[in-house]
């Protein structure tokens, strides 16, 4: 059974790529720098050239979710034997947020007529080491302007949990699991645990939320993205979303498919040191 991953360099589809048995295809646009294990068979490809995706004798795909391209992709691995779909798509579609990224990923899949699953994680724990890395590392600052603001971050390694085994695994087909992250923490929390895990005492500047925002932007995070994740905008742009009746439950569904419970955010600091040390 080959099993083909998209996105295999990324956070979510490197630890997918590790974890899965039998022969497995990775694709990435530079297999020079992929740096997967030597029993995978790396491929260059990307998912904007369907035509050039590497189907051939592949059963089962990890679909990363790139919608100008999904309805082609899909296609087209249907058309070349692909029978189980797994797509790492957002908890945003659960609540309503998302109509024009994840969804239509959602939907194309559904329509392929073959057996699919979608993993809906919320807020990527990794998202700290680019918001918060540069200025950790650099004078043990951290650039937040709410530190007792809330968030849920998931560490990745429990969506690649779920990832594998519904790749392997019969009886996941239809359903759509989302993946919340452990409970809720305060972004000073949060700042408590990376530093336990460097051995460094983080402090929080003093920021405006634009002054966040332009300090995000510069260290390279699309602006609008920034924008969302300081509450100044929308999941998909425009006016921000209405987070007022939000509650940060614990999704049951990682505990229930692997019978343990989700990594806790200072595990994934931990694991993650090296990337906050300067």
């Amino acid at each position: 059974m080959t099993t083909l991953v998209t996105g295999a360099t990324g956070n979510v589809g490197r630890l997918v790529v590790r974890g899965l048995s039998g022969h497995v295809r990775a694709i990435t646009r530079d297999p020079a720098k992929a740096d997967l294990p030597p029993h995978v068979e790396v491929v260059k490809a990307d998912l904007d050239d369907p035509d050039g995706l590497p189907f051939d004798g592949v059963e089962r795909l990890y679909l990363f979710a790139h919608p100008p391209t999904a309805q082609a992709v899909v296609e087209r691995a249907v058309r070349a034997g692909v029978r189980r779909i797994v797509t790492l798509s957002s908890g945003a579609v659960t609540y309503g947020y998302d109509t024009t990224h994840h969804l239509p990923v959602e939907r194309a899949v559904e329509a392929s007529g073959v057996e699919w699953t979608h993993l809906r994680p919320g807020e990527f724990a990794a998202n700290k080491i680019d918001l918060w890395g540069p200025s950790i590392r650099e004078d043990g600052t951290v650039v937040h302007p709410e530190p007792d603001s809330l968030g849920q971050p998931i560490h990745e390694a429990d969506i690649a949990d779920v990832a594998i085994k519904v790749l392997q695994e019969d009886g996941h087909a239809g359903k759509a699991y989302d993946l919340s992250g452990p409970p809720q923490l305060t972004q000073r929390d949060m700042a408590r645990d990376i530093g336990a895990a460097i051995g460094r005492t983080l402090t929080f500047r003093d920021v405006t939320v634009d002054e966040a925002l332009a300090y995000y932007v510069s260290v390279g995070w699309p602006e609008e993205i920034a924008r969302y994740v300081l509450g100044l905008g929308g999941y998909e742009g425009g006016e921000p979303d209405d987070f007022s009746d939000y509650e940060f439950v614990v999704s049951p569904d990682y505990e229930n498919l692997t019978g343990r419970p989700y990594r806790t955010f200072a595990r994934w600091a931990r694991d993650h040191a090296a990337d906050f040390r300067g």
